[in-house]
């Protein structure tokens, strides 16, 4: 192995520190600040629906604005360290939003103090989201692409594939409690002045690649660079890898939102915590040991098993119904899920313009966030309310998740498979020249 294809250990001392705090802070995003709306402000869940796309489209807009800003200027560093600093403020600022902070207003049309407080939160998140997708998706992603190569990308991403379990794992078995206990205030603070911390400790770890240097192009140009016919003309590889990804993202998208009330109200299982701890710590495992098989048989040779296994764990979850059975055919799928992200996402680095690393971003963000987070829960909605299965909470009768979400899902994941063959035909027909 070339020197120049060994990570070393700063690299892999800012993919581990950076990454980690970064999915941190997006698991409070994605997980807990649904739950603290809804316990402490308004069960409104228009507020909450809101709050999901308003920072869905933040961050897809950050993404494509700070990425080309990022190539313009030349720097990642500077992006990642302040992004980070304000990013943890504004996560600890979420303890400091109350309804009693907001007076209600007696006018016809005016706002109570708790729609007030709901609208402030939805804000605040739209602003933690841009110092969020500033931070990580622009300049960390496109750091990671500078610094990696074709021959040690598997390794990586299998790494940073993991790491938004392991803070999953992490926030659940050792902070969530706080959140039992109403004490949000102490449970945002603690880990936004983490990232605050992870953002001034960058600033001696981090360094940008030696070859990166600054482009001068017209702003709006270089915003919407990625979007334009000719450019998707010229990157064919890499526009089929982004759908890849994105059919992949739908498939997880159509399950991972209701994984949690299936378990709970479907399947009955209250201790779902431990299962889910089993399931991600050995599919964790599993993921890191893969990736230097993707590097050895190619990454795309690689996708292929890992789907299939991923589709054997989606198959086995439709017909599961005990804890023992959830445990072993959900390490089967989150296993391949893992190991087909790693995949995936390494095949995006390596088809990246080595010049336009930051442009591509924003686009990724399109096809592994934006539209797999509109589509996907759109069609697990609409499996869900075809079944008849509900349950009553609050004298209100809801709908419960049934086992038809794992095989919609798997449905989708197969739609995959074409455009990763046709990345292997192109990849074939390049090496015969």
């Amino acid at each position: 192995m070339k020197s120049d294809d060994k990570l070393g250990l700063r690299r892999w001392a800012t993919l581990l520190l950076v990454g980690l705090f970064g999915q941190f802070a997006w698991t409070i995003e994605n997980m807990y600040l649904n739950v603290f709306l809804y316990n402490t402000i308004s069960t409104d869940p228009r507020y909450i629906a809101a709050m999901v796309g308003w920072s869905a489209a933040a961050a897809t807009l950050t993404t494509l604005l700070m990425g080309a800003l990022s190539d313009r200027l030349g720097r990642r560093k500077l992006f990642i360290c302040a992004g980070y600093l304000l990013w943890g403020l504004s996560t600890a600022a979420f303890g400091y939003i109350r309804p009693d902070l907001f007076p209600a207003r007696a006018a016809a049309g005016a706002f109570s103090g708790a729609a007030a407080a709901a609208v402030a939160v939805v804000a605040l998140d739209c602003v933690m989201t841009f110092f969020g997708s500033t931070a990580n998706d622009a300049a960390f992603n496109a750091w990671v692409t500078d610094n990696t190569t074709k021959a040690n990308r598997g390794r990586a991403e299998s790494v940073l594939a993991i790491l938004p379990l392991v803070s999953m794992l992490l926030i659940f078995g050792l902070f969530d409690g706080l959140t039992q206990q109403g004490r949000w205030r102490t449970f945002f603070n603690i880990f936004g002045l983490a990232v605050s911390a992870v953002g001034l400790i960058a600033i001696l770890l981090v360094k940008d690649a030696p070859d990166l240097r600054p482009r001068r192009e017209s702003g709006v140009r270089s915003l919407l660079y990625g979007l334009r016919p000719a450019v998707v003309r010229s990157n064919p590889e890499l526009y089929l890898a982004f759908a890849a990804f994105c059919l992949f993202s739908v498939a997880v998208q159509v399950f991972f939102p209701f994984l949690i009330i299936y378990l709970q109200n479907y399947l009955g299982i209250t201790d779902y915590a431990l299962v889910l701890g089993v399931v991600l710590i050995v599919a964790s495992a599993v993921s890191v040991l893969s990736g230097r098989v993707i590097d050895r048989v190619g990454k795309l040779r690689f996708a292929f098993p890992a789907a299939a296994v991923m589709l054997l764990g989606l198959v086995g979850m439709y017909f599961v119904r005990r804890p023992g059975g959830v445990m072993v055919a959900g390490i089967v799928m989150m296993s391949g899920y893992m190991m087909l992200s790693a995949a995936l996402s390494a095949t995006i680095r390596d088809w990246t313009p080595a010049d336009k690393v930051g442009h591509f971003q924003g686009i990724r963000m399109i096809f592994a966030v934006l539209l797999p987070m509109i589509l996907g829960p759109a069609l697990g909605a609409a499996v869900i309310r075809g079944s008849d299965s509900t349950y009553i909470e609050l004298g209100q009768v809801k709908t419960v998740p049934t086992p038809g979400i794992y095989l919609a899902a798997a449905a989708v994941l197969l739609f995959a498979a074409i455009p990763v063959l046709l990345l292997r035909k192109r990849e074939k027909e390049s090496k015969s020249l």
